[in-house]
């Protein structure tokens, strides 16, 4: 099933994908943590690179060789913080204030120093900006791909879709399998997310599971802003460097409107 919804567990974790379990094609493991003022989290995985990504909330994060307190109050005007572990390297997450992180990793036989990522550190795109008559305008946010993190096995960036505006366009596909998790900025609001031939319905916590190979664009409803990280796992020897465009529709690239 590419497309599901998870509820959090009586610990406050949703899980999305797992290499041993769930969506075990995305070859990640992927998961989201509620996490209560005080509460806190350790991590270390010795045969796996991690990501940390603060979703909301306020946290003071260890590492290996440093420390930081993170903030963000909003998934929709405020910018994530990241932190990236190798295998065998410990973190800690400590939550100041009620807080909820996203959590992803996969094997990695290489090390590399912990780094983390602020706010200022991202790289934003505001995508498509004039074409279509600003039908699929958004905000496209990249921590780590293979051109800042070549040792990596993961990608994570986010995108923010404007009220009834689509991501994703033109469709597109590519071999490595990608991951979706949307956020809605009401929880009524609602989207459509297509992946090859089928359609399904994008709600708040709702995410995709996108083998590779298949398109997938997705379109919000008017009124309602939509969230989403997407996540890549690099294939071996075939690391995600771009997109794939749908030849009948790379005519829109040239279009006048």
């Amino acid at each position: 099933m590419p497309f599901l919804y998870p509820d959090y567990d009586q610990n406050g974790c949703k899980v999305l994908t797992q290499m041993q379990g769930v969506c075990s094609d995305m070859l990640m493991d992927i998961e989201v943590r509620k996490l209560s003022p005080g509460s806190s989290l350790e991590l270390e995985f010795p045969e796996k690179e991690l990501v940390i990504l603060l979703l909301t909330g306020k946290v003071e994060l260890k590492w290996d060789g440093g420390q930081a307190t993170a903030s963000r109050a909003d998934l929709f005007s405020e910018l994530p913080w990241v932190l990236h572990v190798a295998r065998g390297q410990r973190a800690q997450v400590t939550a100041i204030e009620d807080s909820e992180i996203l959590l992803q990793s996969t094997t990695n036989p290489r090390s590399f120093p912990s780094k983390l990522y602020r706010p200022e550190d991202n790289r934003t795109v505001v995508s498509c900006a004039g074409k279509w008559e600003d039908t699929a305008v958004r905000d496209v946010i990249t921590t780590i791909d293979y051109t800042n993190a070549p040792y990596s096995n993961l990608v994570i960036g986010e995108v923010v879709q404007r009220q009834g505006r689509w991501a994703g366009y033109i469709p597109h596909h590519h071999p490595q399998p990608e991951v979706y998790y949307f956020r809605v900025d009401k929880p009524q609001g609602f989207g459509a997310s297509f992946i090859g031939d089928s359609v399904f319905k994008i709600t708040d916590g709702s995410f995709a599971a996108i083998p590779g190979g298949l398109m997938h664009p997705q379109v919000g409803a008017p009124g309602y802003r939509i969230y989403f990280c997407w996540m890549i796992r690099h294939l071996d020897g075939n690391p995600w460097t771009d997109r794939i465009d749908l030849e009948e529709h790379k005519w829109l690239l040239d279009a006048k409107f």
